[in-house]
């Protein structure tokens, strides 16, 4: 049975109740119970993976049995972080590293090409990586807004780029790592900028919606291509007590330093990415935006079509290539 998706509300106004993702024809075999033996080696590459959510992900990917790709900035900060998930893999699995900084698009090319040449497919991507910047606007390297690029643009790119590798997959799962926080997002489509004067904690907003809404539409082109054997989910993986934020203002920092005790863990925090990375019941799910392993209906008035429409194309502008390498 083919299940409705939820990619977009039918009209301008905010969602209503929840719908169910669309359903994707193929799935790769559960492997938290599978015997060591298996000859099937799944490659998953975590971004953001040297600390907090996306830490726990690929500890627990690799526990798993997947191969497990930390993406990271920091080389000394991947190296400590193999070093410690590596012992924790299957027996000749391993944990490697490829540096990135995914708010420089150049970079974001290197990694993907570098990624390509040593890898025969790719079979779970996690875009985990999502920072909040400092009081005054910045520009990236490749010139966008910080936050903008880091969160969106950076993953958007690199998701275009693997794309070749996660369809060699039998089953590839593309989960993108989104906020609650979307709800508060003021976005101008035009730009895909702040609207009205920059605020931080609105573009990273910003950038969550976008996540969702990238994911949605990317299921819509992948099932109107005819690519069956990729799906994308989306998720909140709730306010999470780690350094995230530590890039932003003293007010940010002050109000996350207060707030920590009543956050939930990086581990409690990682189990919806786990969850959309791996379970076999959602292995045929595509489009959906989760909170606490459950999909949620996605509220608000700016996820309509013609907004995903504009928000693809001034996506693919701003990285300087089409999505599909056609």
């Amino acid at each position: 049975m083919t299940l409705p998706c939820y990619c977009h509300p039918t009209s301008g106004k905010s969602a209503g109740a929840p719908t169910l993702p669309q359903r994707v024809a193929y799935s790769l075999p559960s492997l938290a119970n599978c015997h060591m033996t298996t000859s099937f080696e799944p490659i998953a590459l975590v971004t953001g993976a040297t600390s907090g959510i996306g830490k726990v992900t690929a500890q627990q990917l690799a526990r798993q049995g997947y191969h497990v790709v930390l993406l990271a900035r920091n080389a000394d900060k991947a190296a400590r972080t193999r070093q410690e998930i590596q012992p924790e893999a299957w027996p000749g699995r391993r944990v490697d590293v490829l540096l990135c900084d995914l708010s420089d698009l150049n970079q974001v090319r290197r990694a993907a090409e570098e990624f390509n040449q040593r890898y025969a497919r790719l079979d779970v991507l996690v875009n985990n990586a999502g920072l909040v910047f400092g009081n005054e606007r910045e520009t990236s390297a490749s010139g966008p807004e910080m936050t903008l690029t880091t969160n969106h643009l950076g993953p958007f790119l690199l998701t275009s780029l693997l794309l070749p590798k996660l369809q060699q997959s039998p089953a590839a799962r593309i989960v993108n790592v989104a906020s609650m926080a979307y709800q508060f997002a003021k976005p101008d489509f035009a730009t895909l900028d702040v609207a009205g004067s920059y605020s931080p904690m609105r573009a990273y907003a910003n950038s969550k919606l976008f996540n969702i809404m990238f994911t949605q539409e990317l299921a819509r082109r992948l099932r109107e291509r005819g690519i069956h054997n990729v799906s994308t989910n989306s998720l909140h993986p709730g306010v999470v007590a780690s350094n995230f934020g530590s890039n932003s203002t003293w007010l940010t920092r002050a109000f996350y330093k207060v707030a920590a005790p009543f956050m939930t863990s990086s581990e409690d925090g990682a189990q919806t990415s786990i969850y959309l990375a791996t379970a076999p019941e959602v292995a045929q799910t595509s489009g959906g935006y989760f909170v606490k392993q459950r999909p949620e209906a996605v509220k608000s008035g700016f996820n309509t079509p013609d907004n995903a429409q504009r928000l693809w194309q001034e996506s693919e502008r701003l990285v300087g290539q089409p999505f599909f390498q056609e």
